[in-house]
């Protein structure tokens, strides 16, 4: 990926890990746009980097994504970067009836925003030069965190788009990029004090390097070991994942 001169839109850009993109990103020379669903928390941001620019965006409503993918094809029409990083973490119980407004929530939220927003800028990226489609996924969609069930499903559902994504686009030149963070120091589920979870700084730092090098996955330590737990025996190391985690060991 060119890691200067894009213009780069980031939903999800007012908080954690959208927020760290934006802000190396535009301190490389981007221009920037974000969008989220606070508008303080935008508002700071932009007070904190001077000549990014935000858009109003319900990742959860059609109508709002192409309202937001005609601003902005008509208000910064050299777009060629989409990082699809909205999204939502809860608590579930999948040994028992799942509640079905955070059932849907997670998957409009997680799913349907990123292939709707996708979709909405899609032929426009297609006419952009050193274009890229970005998603963030989770290492949980390799290896689902059983308390978070639905949100895991979200993820290894977004890893099997963008896999698909990317065989599709190849001809049309558009570099398509899985961000799958490890436990990072945000606000999904109250980590941000997190000891088992890795500073957002480290994360934003290796997750950069990585785009620098071209990198079709952004895997930052400890996500390459989880990314390499499934095959025919993952049950097992699933059942040793998640006890370790309910036991306050090591998140990897």
């Amino acid at each position: 990926m060119r890691m200067t001169g894009n213009t780069i839109f980031i939903t999800g850009g007012g908080s954690g890990i959208g927020r760290g993109l934006a802000e190396a990103f535009h301190q490389r020379g981007n221009r920037v746009i974000i969008s989220g669903r606070r508008k303080e928390r935008l508002q700071e941001t932009l007070d904190a980097n001077p000549g990014m620019a935000a858009i109003e965006l319900d990742i959860t409503d059609p109508d709002s994504i192409r309202a937001a993918a005609a601003t902005l094809i008509a208000d910064h029409p050299d777009l060629n970067v989409l990082i699809n990083n909205a999204g939502i973490m809860l608590l579930d119980q999948a040994d028992g009836p799942v509640d079905d407004a955070l059932a849907t929530s997670t998957v409009t939220t997680n799913l349907l925003g990123p292939i709707r927003m996708t979709s909405a800028l899609i032929e426009h990226l297609k006419g952009r030069p050193d274009a890229v489609i970005a998603n963030v996924s989770s290492v949980l969609g390799f290896v689902p965190m059983a308390i978070t069930a639905v949100y895991s499903a979200t993820k290894a559902a977004m890893h099997s788009w963008t896999l698909s994504q990317r065989y599709l686009l190849r001809p049309h030149g558009i570099e398509v990029v899985e961000i799958a963070p490890p436990w990072v120091r945000t606000e999904l589920l109250n980590s941000t004090e997190e000891e088992r979870a890795i500073p957002l700084d480290q994360f934003i730092a290796g997750a950069m390097e990585q785009f620098e090098r071209g990198a079709e996955e952004i895997l930052v330590a400890p996500a390459s070991v989880l990314r390499a737990m499934p095959g025919p025996n993952e049950h097992a190391g699933v059942t040793q994942f998640n006890d370790q985690l309910l036991a306050g060991g090591a998140f990897g």
